[in-house]
């Protein structure tokens, strides 16, 4: 089993973070920083020692916000990496103090701007975007057009409607468009790391504003590969879902020029931890391309199905031509899908349209 990532924050690594404080800020109190530090350390999981090691850098270094960062921005090239993820959150952290959020707001911006070329700031600007959504956007913004790929990723990252572990954007997932302008910007990035976060992006507004997303992707697709890229991987939830107007956009479109036959499983009866195969054939009655999919109903613990897309293939056919296939699902227990016995379903997808369903038990350990 992989080690923990909390692990990785432990007394060697922020003990060296305490003596690299130290060797540019020679009164550091290292024996009192790391006596409060650890206090209780094994208890606590990554997120609260990382917090727990950047309160305690605003403590024992000085008071005055600007020199503190000052001191910071030396030391986080030298540190261990999960512990940068504490430098932004300082800033998260006491950038904001009403008293002094104008005479700090450039030091912020520069230090986050820095910071996230080391970690991530995605998670530090999301208080700013609320608090102080004008200035903010228009700081993300400029950050769009920024040399430095990791500030670019954070343009985009940082105002993600609904970023996994971060703070939600309500209002953004009311109102997407704020957000536009940036991808915008970025649409055509020669950076894949850029790339993946606005599509990211457009997928998280997908969810909340699919016609948005389904105008956007028309309007954008086709006049460069990096933007087809990102148009293709933002969709990635709206073709899972069957939206006509975005297979249209990819060739996926016309699901009555495919006929299928042949769809059989290999058992209607199965146990936990088995895996069950399923097999169909497919025909062209015309040059077409065909996105293949197929969905799994799980049962849950609750007693009700709930249905998971996974994708075959993607491809183009001749008229007339055929191609077979055979494929396996695994119901195996996984640390991210639990296994219930009862009924449940394949159903054989082909350019968003269901071509055929069929029923089959799970049965648990104990069953006979």
């Amino acid at each position: 089993m992989a080690e923990a990532w909390k692990n990785q924050l432990n007394h060697k690594t922020v003990s060296e973070l305490a003596e690299s404080i130290k060797s540019v800020y020679s009164v550091f109190a290292v024996s009192e920083f790391m006596e409060t530090t650890m206090e209780d350390w094994e208890s606590l999981e990554l997120m609260a020692r990382g917090r727990r090691v950047t309160e305690n850098m605003r403590a024992y270094l000085p008071h005055d916000y600007k020199e503190a960062l000052s001191i910071m921005d030396k030391v986080i090239p030298v540190c261990d990496d999960f512990l940068k993820l504490c430098f932004p959150t300082f800033v998260e952290l006491y950038g904001l103090e009403d008293e002094n959020i104008d005479k700090n707001w450039d030091v912020s911006m520069a230090a986050l701007e820095l910071y996230t070329q080391y970690s991530s700031s995605e998670f530090a600007v999301r208080p700013f975007i609320i608090n102080h959504e004008e200035r903010m956007m228009a700081q993300m913004y400029e950050w769009s057009k920024h040399d430095n790929e990791h500030v670019r990723r954070l343009s985009s990252e940082g105002c993600r409607p609904a970023l996994p572990w971060g703070q939600a954007l309500v209002k953004y997932k009311k109102d997407p468009s704020p957000i536009l302008q940036i991808l915008e910007q970025l649409k055509t990035d020669s950076s894949l790391y850029v790339r993946k976060s606005v599509a990211n992006n457009i997928n998280d507004i997908s969810k909340t504003h699919p016609d948005l997303i389904a105008k956007l992707s028309k309007d954008w697709y086709g006049k460069h590969k990096n933007t087809d890229w990102i148009i293709k991987h933002g969709c990635r939830t709206l073709l899972k879902k069957g939206n006509r107007d975005v297979l249209q956009i990819f060739g996926f479109g016309d699901s009555d020029a495919v006929l299928t036959s042949g769809f059989a499983l290999s058992a209607d009866l199965i146990s936990i931890g088995e895996e069950i195969t399923f097999s169909f054939e497919i025909q062209a009655k015309s040059d077409t391309k065909v996105r293949l999919e197929y969905g799994v109903d799980f049962m849950k613990a609750n007693g009700k199905q709930s249905r998971k897309i996974f994708q075959i293939s993607e491809i183009a056919m001749k008229a007339g031509e055929k191609k077979s296939y055979t494929k396996k699902q695994d119901f195996k227990d996984l640390s991210t899908r639990k296994h219930y016995a009862g009924k449940h379903a394949i159903t054989l997808i082909v350019n968003g349209a269901e071509r055929g369903t069929i029923d089959f038990e799970i049965q648990g350990d104990g069953d006979s």
